[in-house]
């Protein structure tokens, strides 16, 4: 099966973050699709590990605050 191909250019920062994610045995093709095959289909468990335990903190910190932040707003306006 004869596949066409085509040429892209890409900024040097679009080229390393490319490099970065590619997997050793696949080719940048491979990788483009791999990527963007998974759009739709994304699965929870793709999200593990995207944090550490201490930005999950964090965030769940910054979250409380905004949460009581917006209970006092609304609280304010009812008066």
């Amino acid at each position: 099966m004869f596949m066409t191909t085509k040429t892209l250019t890409i900024v040097e920062n679009a080229y390393n973050l490319l490099l970065e994610n590619k997997l050793k045995s696949e080719s940048f093709s491979k990788e483009i699709i791999r990527v963007f095959s998974k759009k739709s289909s994304r699965n929870i468990k793709d999200l593990f590990g995207i944090l550490t335990h201490k930005e999950g903190d964090d965030m769940l910190k910054d979250l409380k605050k905004i949460r009581q932040e917006n209970i006092k707003a609304i609280k304010k306006r009812m008066l």
